[in-house]
């Protein structure tokens, strides 16, 4: 048995290399026996996988393991999942066939769009991917800067480089980063705290966002033959997310806001540091403009060396002017400070302004080649997009929260005494009253409630981001839970009492933040336009739209799905989009979607390109955010490549969606959509059927599945379930879609389904609509691997931890029907003869990792077992802990 020999069952090369690499490691670091033991497991699990006969009777090796081989086995599978999904990002499987802007570009030209047509469209477009703190990513980002480490060295061995810059051997120092990876820590010691989800997340706009997005942009611009505008910018809720957050205060949000801010205002210092370094025109050897010559002698440089380089004197200045900046906004000086005497900006128009009248000298000399791209170029279009905020950042919170709230005040300040008593109209009616002057509820010498008086702190913190930073730094408000109007109108009040809601003299409303309903659950959905409808009703908030020119509205999928099931979920945001279009059409004023994605299908998860280019014609308009959040966003933009593509994908996806012409006729699309609603129907009456309505499910879910063990990881700052409630109505969608996923039945991706499609009569017109409709076509690709990731043969061992064995054995048998259901129904639809067969590089990815992942589960049930039992080894803890974190690695999905 050799080292050549272990993880070496791909066809990729890099995972042969690096399973080769972690074989040997393992000898080193780990010891013989612990790699003969890894080596036994692995290839007997292989060859049951393989089907080679004799195999399934063979010992599995998993029972001769102590529990420290146990630990350092699991780590072993755990990396070599984390290197092959290093391996393949770097083979391009998330490439998909038109996801560039140059490849949405030409096509729409084929079908008769002009490039001025697109070029409009972006001008009045907004692609935001919005970066959250929902606790999905497991592992810790030690583990994941290794990672990224080795990515980058696997790069440089593509270029066919074989030493580093400091001279060490490119393989040599990718075995190194292996080794580190095998001692590193992969569990946190520690919950974490809201203060260390902003800086995991500020990490990742710092290292990878300030270079990819202006990188992209010059990319775009040469294929589009002009200079767009800046339509993609990045967001964020992590640190103004309160939704059933109790840590997240004002506090948070101004510490979010700062160093978020000061993280943008670095990177602009360091790269007119560079610039200036670089820029060595001399006046003597070329003209230079007036404009330049004036921010040369305003800059206060009178350094002799410097006397005839102006350029080099003005981008002293504006060094000395931002550096003055950073020290007003952040509160110190930055890294590497001014000699220099500056006055702060006011904005960061001022700043690009200075910027741009440099590029402005440079293009007037020659043949303009030193203003235009470069680092000049890509630092302007930074300053467009990023500001001095980095990250527009969202708030967030429940409905009822602003209830409270709301009727505090007001009983307060002696307007009513008990607001929750009013019914809908005349809670509108005295809200607007409210809304129709500047004087504010909220007295500076009332003593409020401990929730009133943490909910104004946050408002005026948000007002204070703004006057610091610029309106950018937050624009919305997200509210969780809307259900009527008067929920929208509440939020409005709240903002006036920081002065970010005003009233003009002749009565014309203005915000600098907007009110944004989400609609979660399947009732909020199918109510979501009507409830827009009456908003839109209102003069004022009508006003207020069309001054803005868009009113945003968020759409949940993962409440939605935990609520109605996969299927349902997914026909009734198709459908509340569909039905909000000709509302918003009416009130003249544009629709922006946000969409409330999760990584995993059951909470939105899948193909983004594919999601945008499913959404019903007509409602993307050129404006959607996305939220990213936990492993996705390691996923996706983990490293500047990565970020490249991902970003790219939602922008052509964007401009497809927005321009493209629908290629299915109306009448099948009616035909099609009546399916759809009668499918919904039937899956929606299975999923609450065995989900709400039989006896026993609640017992059933939570001892067949790690729900209680994945409590105790330290993933995220805030609780995982929005009550002490168990019921399933009060339990979070994250760790919900994460428990069955672990237990390998991913039951929130495709239960109810598969009896949907099975019952469904006319099964030619579903493989009409498997061939023709793309939203269909999605739902089934998602839907296909999810089904490919699942085992019942896994699933059954779980559900011998239920302790009434009947129960187990009755609602187990429903979901292994449900499941045979939709494999088969998916097959007949699709004309397929096994799962992907239409996706090889898929089917190949999930299948090299099915035989890591079984012995996984197959330890975990016995150390679940043993914790429940009330064994008080601690790396009987731990070992579940990391056998979450493995299988979770190998899936590539948590929650």
């Amino acid at each position: 048995m050799t080292g050549q020999n272990t993880y070496t069952i791909s066809q990729n090369p890099d995972v042969r290399l690096l399973g080769k690499m972690l074989g040997d490691v393992i000898r080193a670091y780990g010891g013989e026996k612990l790699f003969r033991q890894t080596e036994y497991i692995r290839s007997t699990s292989v060859d049951r996988f393989r089907g080679i006969e004799g195999a399934g009777e063979s010992d599995r090796g998993l029972g001769a393991l102590s529990l420290d081989d146990t630990l350092n086995f699991v780590r072993g599978f755990m990396l070599f999942s984390l290197l092959a999904n290093l391996a393949e990002d770097r083979q391009g499987l998330a490439h998909e066939d038109g996801a560039t802007v140059e490849e949405a570009f030409e096509r729409l030209k084929k079908e008769g769009v002009s490039p001025d047509a697109v070029l409009a469209m972006l001008s009045a477009s907004l692609i935001v991917p919005v970066l959250t703190a929902h606790p999905t990513e497991v592992r810790r980002k030690s583990i994941i800067d290794h990672k990224n480490r080795i990515a980058a060295l696997m790069a440089m061995r593509d270029e066919g480089q074989t030493s580093t810059a400091d001279g060490d051997d490119i393989d040599s120092a990718i075995y190194r980063q292996i080794a580190l990876l095998w001692q590193t820590r992969p569990l946190r010691r520690e919950k974490l705290f809201v203060t260390d989800e902003i800086e995991n997340a500020r990490a990742y706009m710092q290292e990878v966002f300030l270079t990819a997005l202006p990188k992209l942009y010059m990319r775009w611009e040469k294929a589009l033959g002009a200079r767009p505008p800046g339509f993609v910018r990045l967001g964020t809720w992590i640190g103004g997310d309160r939704d059933g957050n109790p840590f997240v205060n004002a506090e948070t949000l101004r510490y979010a806001v700062t160093r978020d801010g000061g993280t943008a205002i670095r990177h602009y210092l360091e790269s007119i540091h560079r610039l200036g370094a670089e820029i060595s025109i001399s006046s003597g050897m070329s003209e230079t403009p007036e404009s330049v010559l004036a921010l040369a002698d305003k800059s206060g440089d009178l350094a002799p060396s410097r006397a005839d380089e102006p350029y080099r004197r003005a981008l002293s200045g504006i060094y000395a002017r931002l550096a003055a900046t950073h020290v007003a906004l952040i509160g110190d000086s930055p890294p590497r400070p001014s000699a220099l005497a500056g006055e702060p900006y006011g904005g960061p128009d001022e700043l690009r302004a200075d910027l741009v009248t440099v590029a402005a000298g440079l293009a007037k000399d020659g043949d303009g080649a030193l203003s235009s791209g470069g680092a000049l170029g890509r630092l302007i279009r930074a300053v467009e997009i990023f500001g001095f905020h980095l990250a527009t950042l969202d708030l967030r919170q429940n409905s009822d929260v602003h209830e409270r709230v709301i009727a505090e005040l007001l009983r307060k300040a002696g307007v009513t005494y008990d607001y929750a008593a009013l019914d809908e109209q005349a809670r509108v009616d005295l809200l607007l009253e409210e809304l129709s002057h500047n004087r504010p509820l909220a007295g500076a010498w009332t003593e409020y409630s401990e929730e009133t008086a943490k909910e104004l702190a946050i408002i005026r913190a948000a007002a204070k981001a703004q006057a610091d930073f610029g309106r950018q730094a937050i624009t919305t408000y997200n509210i969780s839970k809307t259900e009527s109007v008067s929920d929208m109108l509440e939020v409005y009040v709240l903002l006036k009492q920081a002065g970010l809601y005003q009233v003009a003299e002749d009565g014309t409303p203005s915000a600098t933040i907007m009110s944004v309903p989400l609609f979660e659950t399947i009732a909020d959905l199918q109510a979501a336009p009507a409830t827009m409808k009456a908003f839109f009703s209102l003069p004022p908030m009508r006003a207020l739209a069309k001054a803005r020119g868009h009113q945003e509205v968020m759409i949940g999928y993962s409440d939605s799905n935990k609520d109605g099931g996969y299927l349902t979920s997914t026909w009734e945001l198709y459908e509340a989009s569909s039905a909000l279009a000709p509302v918003f059409a009416e009130a003249g004023v544009a629709m922006q979607l946000f969409h409330g994605r999760g990584g995993a299908v059951g909470r939105g998860g899948g193909s983004a390109f594919g999601a945008i280019l499913a959404q019903p014609q007509g409602t993307v308009q050129g404006r959607i955010r996305i939220t990213e959040q936990g492993e996705v966003i390691a996923a996706k933009y983990g490293t500047v490549d990565n970020a490249v593509t991902s970003l790219e994908t939602m922008a052509s996806a964007t401009m497809l969606a927005t321009l493209s012409s629908d290629p299915i006729d109306k009448a099948d699309v009616v035909r099609f959509k009546t399916a759809m609603a009668d499918l919904s129907a039937r899956a929606f009456r299975r999923y609450r059927g065995l989900v709400y309505e039989t006896e026993g499910f609640r017992t059933f879910f939570r001892q067949m599945t790690p729900i209680g063990e994945i409590a105790t990881l330290k993933i995220g700052s805030r609780p995982s379930s929005r009550t002490a409630s168990d019921a399933i109505e009060d339990l979070r969608a994250i760790p919900w879609v994460f428990s069955w996923a672990q237990a390998r039945v991913m039951l929130p991706g495709w239960y109810g389904t598969g009896q949907a499609l099975a019952d469904f009569a006319d099964k030619g017109l579903l493989k009409a609509m498997a061939g023709e409709w793309s939203y269909f076509q999605t739902i089934l690709a998602n839907m296909e691997m999810v089904l490919a990731k699942s085992d019942m043969g896994i699933a059954a061992h779980y559900a011998g931890l239920v302790e009434d064995h009947d129960l187990s054995q009755r609602l187990f048998g429903r979901i292994k029907d449900g499941w045979h259901a939709a494999r088969d129904s998916l097959l007949d639809a699709t004309g397929q003869r096994h799962l992907l067969e239409a996706h090889p590089a898929l089917n190949n990815s999930i299948r090299l990792r099915l035989p890591y992942i079984e012995p996984l589960n197959l330890l975990q049930i016995e150390l679940m077992k043993r914790y429940r039992a009330g064994e008080e080894d601690e790396r009987i803890g731990e070992g579940i802990q990391l056998t979450i974190n493995a299988i979770a690695t190998a899936l590539r999905n948590s929650g």
